[in-house]
């Protein structure tokens, strides 16, 4: 086509057998993103089974594919003749839930299946609603198994030592064609934790074209991540897709010769399907390779400019490489760079929220002793991560995990990152002597510390299993004789509550948590053997599982433990496992009860449709759930209608062990079912109270008045602000009570004398002044005024008064109770037919990077209390309080002259629940004027929730920059009543 010029739709159509994947060995989702990029008419599945064993796969594509879905099934499954027994009417009626759900687009038969069938499929589908596709593109690759890029796995680990270049072992194996072993290395370092393999043979002294293609065609037998493919060659690349299954990386490309690279490479990503990562480098003869903050960016935004808009990528095919420059070889280009680095990171996040970012992290330290080497790379992988950073190539088998690294270990780090040109010597030195020192030392092996309960619980935290069969014997023989499930439920469990808190505060990512679960699994495997069974044998059968797309079953295997343990028949499904999987299995071996695991946000919802699949196929057994993303509400209000039978909600294993207890004795099975059932309809209605709600009198709105118009449609930038004015909008109950801990009124606490109270207040005047003395802080803020108008309960946006349709629409609640108020029912409705406007603001604090600031002296600062993230989150909400006051005097509507006093900030505007509330800005007064929208921000104890343009939080950082802000014209309320509490 391309040859001839022509352009017609395209359709891609593919073959799921009985085991869940195509001959190849690739998943539906995992075949997908193979094609994500490309642009299709539709994409699905045909052949091979009947509508039965095809509903997994299609309700998993309705969800992901930008295109339409097709679906064209065989007339069920052929028996031992070849014959396809179906008729017409179970076609038809099986393909109807497809339709009824909205996943399909266009429907058909396959193998079996006659004129017949497709008129009822027709004729069932006639008058119904297609499926709507997807717009949203996500950052996806794939191998064998998918890999979808969201924050909560940040950050993805990229195996390095398939690399010729950066691994003596491996170039030797290549040089001396052991293809087949040097792959063994590559295995290694997926088991290791990596979810991507980086493959690099650019041995000038020999054919890379010919070693690539050999050793690819033995790494991709034995692992199934994604592929990065290191090469500067364009021949090698293209061989090398042309092997990759899925959709792969290439690393990398840049400007260093200008263009010409660009133009090469795009052809190639745009024909595979690939992602590739861009280099922060360009033609400048002097500062070619970007050092500060401000010319990754600059360099960042000039390629993606030239990616994007002249060869036609999507921003979810490019990689940022902000680059890492070695920070201890005493180059003074290079001295405090490793800060650059990590703020260039930050800058690239906020520009290009849909790109991602990747770091060599092993860079940052070349030059050090190894040991010294580990700590620093892990210390700084760990700043990289709170800057934002998505991928980190690293070796897998070999990083220090930074929630084990001693504080004085990581403060000496911390110095050398951080270290200015004066200090970078003495800080190199003092690193370099105590990691020299400290390997002299520890030539004899280590002597491990504490009791052995204590170390168990270490091992788990630190992820080995060094000395743990030895302590496990020590307790299960020693002088206190511990019961193998009293270990279990003992230290093992505390390491891994331990885990889930420092994997909750990101200082432990995914690769280390799998590593953790690898020595739970060990020493649950010893411990074993030792449990004594219980008395009554096959007291119940358990079918256990962890739900399609999870991997993890550290629980699920803590449960088969514990309940085997207990006189409980276990059918274990392992990981990943398919709704379909589990309804055979509970008509082979007919359990008495089914039992869900999974650990992702993710996982919970595939239960819903596991639930609603198992009800499908008409079984009732009662449901044990649980997983860390799942909680008792959700289980009541999601889980429990789609299945229609008994769900119960287990929070750990041993709550899973009564409630299979339970479950198994006549006399309490009963009252069990009907307290459960009882508090899911109560949870049930309590959820629909607050978001349905019954219908309340809703206050009349009168819009009648015409608000001032603005003088302008331009944006505008506020530059001139007091910090000091802002220090007078932060709220001293959140700062000091909610973020530092400290319990009772900081005045009366003062005028008491209390220690901890003085140190605190006098630290954070000590922070403020030095703010003030250095400048440090530089608030800016943007506005501009659109044309806008309300539609229900949302709010058009227009990019100009002419504009037909709305650029953006946001959404916004209605109280449940009270006077059933919305912010957006004080905006003219669009019936009323005059052009509205509203003000939207953003603002933030400059440099971005405060939290950073006070540890420039290299001492650390004020290791009491954790001054960055809290006090910059509290000092940007005061902000806010003052920019807001700018719009309203650009239309004339006057405010209080005076910022908000401490006194008046303990009154708030009430928020989303589990959100910081917001300062109370100074009350409007008379019809007309602006009020300011309280910000959607990122919710940090709910930090799964979505936001109104479709984005999601993960953690304590916000993925993008804070959304705006948006001001809007008021209405009036027909009493002075109803006008006070729409402003509570």
């Amino acid at each position: 086509m391309a040859e001839s010029g022509r352009r017609v739709p395209v359709s891609v159509s593919a073959t799921i057998e009985l085991m869940g994947t195509t001959l190849g060995g690739q998943g539906i989702e995992a075949l997908y993103y193979s094609f994500q990029q490309r642009e299709l008419f539709t994409f699905g599945i045909n052949c091979a089974t009947g509508p039965d064993f095809m509903t997994d796969h299609i309700r998993t594509l309705s969800e992901i594919c930008r295109w339409g879905v097709s679906c064209y099934p065989n007339a069920g499954l052929p028996d031992e003749e070849g014959r396809y027994n179906e008729t017409p009417e179970m076609i038809a009626n099986k393909l109807e839930r497809f339709v009824d759900n909205g996943w399909v687009n266009l429907l058909g038969g396959c193998c079996g299946t006659t004129p017949e069938h497709v008129r009822l499929i027709a004729q069932m589908a006639e008058g119904k609603k297609p499926r709507r596709p997807s717009a949203a593109h996500r950052f996806s690759l794939s191998g064998l198994d998918p890999l979808v890029v969201t924050d909560e796995m940040r950050p993805i680990s990229v195996g390095e030592r398939t690399n010729v270049i950066g691994s003596r072992k491996f170039k030797e194996m290549i040089v001396a064609g052991a293809f087949e072993e040097a792959s063994e290395i590559g295995r290694k370092q997926a088991r290791a934790g990596a979810q991507i393999i980086d493959v690099c043979l650019a041995n000038p002294d020999r054919n890379e074209l010919s070693d690539i293609v050999e050793f690819l065609g033995f790494l991709t037998k034995k692992v199934k991540t994604p592929l990065m493919i290191d090469s500067t060659d364009t021949a090698v690349m293209e061989a090398a897709l042309k092997l990759c299954p899925g959709r792969a990386v290439i690393n990398s490309i840049n400007l260093e010769d200008g263009e010409e690279r660009f133009e090469r490479v795009t052809r190639l990503l745009r024909d595979y399907g690939a992602a590739v990562v861009v280099g922060c480098i360009d033609e400048d003869k002097l500062q070619g390779m970007a050092v500060s903050r401000e010319r990754k960016r600059a360099v960042a935004l000039r390629s993606f400019d030239l990616l994007t808009k002249k060869y036609g990528l999507f921003p979810e095919d490019i990689i940022f490489d902000p680059l890492v420059f070695p920070a201890a070889t005493g180059d003074k280009n290079y001295i405090g760079s490793a800060r650059e680095t990590m703020e260039g990171v930050r800058l690239i996040k906020e520009a290009f929220p849909r790109c991602k970012t990747i770091l060599g992290i092993s860079n940052i330290s070349f030059g050090l002793p190894e040991s010294g080497r580990e700590v620093l790379n892990a210390v700084f992988l760990h700043e990289c991560v709170e800057a934002g950073l998505d991928f980190a190539i690293v070796n897998a088998e070999k990083l220090a995990r930074y929630a084990s690294i001693p504080k004085e270990e990581v403060a000496l780090a911390q110095r050398v990152l951080f270290a200015t040109p004066d200090e970078s010597r003495s800080a190199v030195e003092v690193f370099t002597a105590h990691f020299r020192g400290k390997a002299a030392i520890q030539k004899a092996p280590p002597v491990r510390l504490g009791t052995p309960a204590e170390r168990i619980a270490q091992n788990v935290v630190d992820g080995s299993k060094e000395g743990l069969l030895s302590d496990l014997d020590a307790l299960l023989e020693g002088r206190e004789r511990m019961l193998p499930l009293e270990i279990v439920n003992g230290p093992l469990m505390k390491g891994m509550d331990t885990v889930g808190k420092l994997f909750s505060k990101n200082e432990m990512i995914v690769a280390e948590v799998l590593q953790s679960a690898e020595v739970m699994k060990a020493a649950v495997a010893h411990l074993e053997p030792k449990m004594e069974k219980a008395d009554r044998t096959a007291r119940g059968t358990l079918l256990l599982a962890t739900v399609k797309g999870d991997v993890h079953d550290i629980g699920k295997n803590l449960v088969h433990i514990i309940l085997k343990n207990n006189g409980f028949k276990i059918v274990d499904l392992g990981i990943k496992c398919p709704p379909e999987d589990l309804i055979r299995a509970v008509k082979e071996h007919t359990p008495d009860m089914v039992g869900l695991s999974g650990l992702l946000v993710k996982s919970a919802q595939q239960m819903v449709a596991t639930a609603e699949d198992m009800k499908n196929a008409g079984i009732q057994l009662p449901m044990l759930v649980g997983g860390a993303a799942l909680s008792e509400k959700f289980t009541s209000t999601k889980i429990s209608p789609a299945y229609g039978g008994d769900v119960f909600y287990a929070k750990d294993a041993m709550s899973g062990l009564d409630l299979a207890n339970r479950l198994m004795e006549k006399g309490s099975r009963e009252t069990l079912v009907t307290a459960n059932r009882a508090r899911q309809t109560e949870l049930r209605e309590g959820s629909r109270g607050a978001t349905l709600a019954a219908p309340v009198p809703r206050a009349v709105i009168v819009h009648d008045q015409d608000p001032p118009l603005p003088p302008d449609l331009k944006p505008h930038v506020l530059e001139n602000f007091r910090v000091e004015d802002i220090f007078r909008y932060i709220n001293p109950v959140m700062l000091f009570g909610k973020h530092l801990g400290l319990r009772g009124t900081l005045k009366k606490l003062l005028d008491a004398g209390d220690e901890k109270a003085i140190k605190l207040h006098r630290d954070i005047a000590d922070l403020q002044s030095e703010i003030l003395a250095k400048g440090l802080l530089k608030p800016r803020a943007t506005w501009r005024f659109y044309a806008a108008q309300s539609q229900g309960d949302s709010l058009q946006v227009f990019e100009s008064p002419t504009q037909a349709e709305p650029a953006m629409t946001f959404a916004f609640p209605r109280q449940a109770a009270g006077r059933g108020l919305v912010f957006i029912g004080f905006r003219s409705p669009r019936v009323n037919g005059k052009t509205r406007f509203c003000g939207v603001l953003y603002c933030d604090l400059w440099p971005r990077n405060f939290g950073l600031v006070p540890s420039m002296d290299g001492k650390g600062g004020l290791p009491e209390i954790p001054r960055g993230p809290i006090h910059r989150h509290r000092i940007r909400r005061g902000f806010r309080g003052t920019s807001a006051r700018t719009p309203p005097r650009h239309v004339g509507i006057s405010r209080r002259a005076d910022p908000v006093s401490v006194g008046q900030i303990s009154n708030q505007i009430p928020g989303p629940a589990g959100q910081f509330r917001l300062p109370r800005l100074p009350q409007p007064r008379g019809s007309g004027e602006i009020v300011p929208i309280a910000k959607t921000g990122v919710h940090r104890r709910h930090p799964h929730r979505k936001f109104h343009d479709g984005t999601r939080s993960h953690g304590l950082r916000p993925r993008f920059p804070p959304p705006p802000s948006p001001v809007f014209q008021r209405g009036r309320i027909t009493s002075e009543e109803q006008q006070r509490q729409s402003f509570l």
